[in-house]
């Protein structure tokens, strides 16, 4: 059974451009881990600040593999030593289970 992480990040509006660029520029490493299987980084509208990172695993298992391993050393930052400040001021982590899905006829 899949499982879906939702990683919320409160980001106020002037680091939006910054967080964006960011993803835009991410290693990538997280689409080749074993078990990956979605990712999107979703905007807010209007009414909140906070972003959504969903990401999508074949189990449970899998994104703690990535969580743990070596692959999300492109994740934290790079591996120069030199981080960035971060551009959200808080965060949270929202884990579920899928249990039905669907998808357009024609997709």
């Amino acid at each position: 059974m899949s499982v879906v992480k939702i990683n919320v990040l409160t980001v106020p509006a002037e680091q939006r451009a910054v967080l964006e660029e960011r993803f835009s520029a991410r290693a990538g490493l997280v689409e080749s881990s074993d078990g990956f299987e979605w990712f999107e980084l979703l905007r807010p509208v209007e009414g909140t600040d906070d972003y959504f990172v969903y990401t999508r695993w074949r189990s449970e298992e899998d994104y703690q593999n990535w969580l743990n391993g070596p692959m999300r050393q492109g994740h934290q930052g790079g591996g120069d030593g030199a981080r960035p400040k971060p551009a959200a001021t808080g965060s949270s982590l929202l884990s579920f289970e899928v249990v039905q899905q669907a998808s357009a006829k024609n997709a």
